[in-house]
């Protein structure tokens, strides 16, 4: 069957070049090839990433809950769905979507369901992304959680979630999470229709 395999590397050295109290942290490794090809070790730049959660919350009129948030790296204010880190090492990641939707949208749901898992960009970084499909929706408390830089600029839209595909496919919505999670539901339902 055709699927990812765990493998590592040997790294003969590791080398901080940033590191903090923030979520990420970059690493520079000297890795080498496993065997006797004759190679020197290569370097490659890593950046350390817990992980993240990110929630497709679909309301009983069959729209979708989409966040405008400024986002300074890409220079634009990105529709984006409610999403955070995993704050720890081994934190369930249906545990922060369930907490990001709350302090995010102010929202929890009855129903949640576990769509997929990828790695933004394995070229760099391990982050791991896990995507979650939140239905049953009704208000919540978001307790003692303040928005503040960007999120306090968030813009929440109610969304069409056929008029969100669309959006997707026509390129007018970029954010690699909000795409995979909206075109692998669109293909949930479509297998199901059809069943």
């Amino acid at each position: 069957m055709l699927g990812d395999v765990p493998e590592s590397w040997p790294v003969e050295s590791s080398t901080d070049v940033h590191r903090d109290s923030w979520v990420l942290a970059l690493r520079s490794d000297r890795v080498r090839r496993p065997g006797d090809h004759g190679e020197e070790p290569f370097r490659r730049l890593v950046v350390e990433h817990p992980g993240a959660a990110v929630v497709l919350a679909i309301d009983d009129q069959d729209r979708a809950l989409c966040i405008r948030q400024y986002r300074h790296a890409a220079q634009h204010r990105l529709v984006e769905l409610p999403a955070g880190v995993c704050d720890h090492d081994g934190e369930d990641p249906e545990q922060v979507a369930r907490r990001e939707l709350r302090e995010e949208a102010a929202l929890q749901a009855e129903r949640w369901t576990h769509v997929l898992s990828t790695y933004s960009s394995p070229g760099y970084s391990a982050e791991r992304i896990h995507y979650f499909l939140a239905e049953g929706l009704s208000p919540a408390d978001r307790g003692d959680f303040v928005l503040e830089h960007e999120e306090a600029e968030l813009e929440e839209v109610w969304v069409p979630f056929a008029e969100l595909v669309e959006a997707v496919l026509s390129g007018a919505i970029a954010d690699g999470p909000v795409v995979q999670v909206v075109l692998a539901c669109h293909v949930l339902r479509e297998r199901a229709r059809t069943a």
